[in-house]
């Protein structure tokens, strides 16, 4: 169960945010016990990328096996 606060990872790209599969969020809301999430997705350097409104369909939790990986971010 996604709780706020925990990482998420985004399982479906949100090019109109310039966000993309894989990339890691923190949940900062939880609407309708879980059936969606208001996610902030953050550079390293802590600055805020985007702030969405995501179903559950479209994030999973991290596990054990995920390692980051790290893009530029590309302006749109």
């Amino acid at each position: 169960m996604i709780k706020e606060h925990d990482r998420i990872v985004l399982l479906k790209d949100v090019p109109e945010e310039g966000l993309r599969a894989g990339d890691v969020g923190t949940v900062v809301h939880i609407y309708r016990q879980g059936e969606a999430f208001e996610v902030e997705f953050m550079t390293l350097d802590g600055g805020t990328v985007a702030i969405v409104t995501l179903s559950a369909s479209h994030v999973r939790t991290v596990s054990n096996r995920d390692i980051t990986h790290v893009r530029e971010l590309v302006s749109t």
